[in-house]
């Protein structure tokens, strides 16, 4: 991010959504590898012969190895790409805008520049409130607003958003003022399809 910032701007925090997200994968990949060890162990003792009698001891390392590629096969499904996808989450707010990107092979990316903030607002669950995180909206006088979600830490990052519009140069918030709603027409290079260039 650092090699992405505007001349004189300031990165203030970043952070990853609340890793809340991660417990459920936590106990899948403790519950999978006690069942896998577990089930491992049963067969190398025989267990699978006294159940049904055709099975051999020659049949142990295929059915071990069944055991294990069916353990590889829940974790890599189920508990990996939900640790990727928190991995790669990172909400970054400098001095001049916040950034939120998520994705690893599929990127996307959210940026809202702080001169354009009118309100901040929390919405926060009761799960949320336990544990201190919350989704922070801003609203930019745009019909819908802007949306981080899972924020952790969120009164203390509203209050870093807030402390960096007050921080603002007047000159970069009468400018967003102005673009916003001044003529009531956006700039040539701000309109949807950008300058024309003919």
């Amino acid at each position: 991010m650092r090699k992405e910032l505007f001349p004189g701007e300031q990165v203030i925090v970043i952070t990853r959504p609340q890793p809340r997200t991660l417990i459920a994968p936590a106990l899948l990949f403790i519950l999978v590898s006690a069942l896998t060890a577990f089930a491992c162990a049963w067969i190398v003792k025989g267990g699978p012969a006294k159940v049904v009698p055709l099975v051999t001891p020659d049949w142990t390392p295929w059915l071990v190895g069944v055991c294990l590629a069916l353990a590889a096969w829940l974790v890599l499904a189920q508990c990996l790409p939900k640790v990727v996808t928190w991995h790669a989450s990172r909400y970054t707010l400098t001095s001049r805008r916040l950034v939120a990107r998520y994705g690893m092979l599929r990127r996307r990316e959210a940026q809202v520049p702080l001169a354009a903030v009118r309100n901040v607002f929390i919405e926060q669950t009761l799960l949320q409130r336990t544990l201190r995180s919350g989704n922070i909206s801003l609203d930019t006088g745009y019909p819908s607003s802007t949306v981080i979600p899972d924020v952790p830490e969120v009164v203390t990052f509203r209050n870093f958003i807030l402390d960096a519009i007050h921080e603002l140069p007047e000159g970069e918030l009468l400018a967003a003022d102005e673009t916003m709603h001044g003529s009531g027409e956006w700039p040539l290079d701000m309109r949807e399809g950008g300058r024309d260039e003919r």
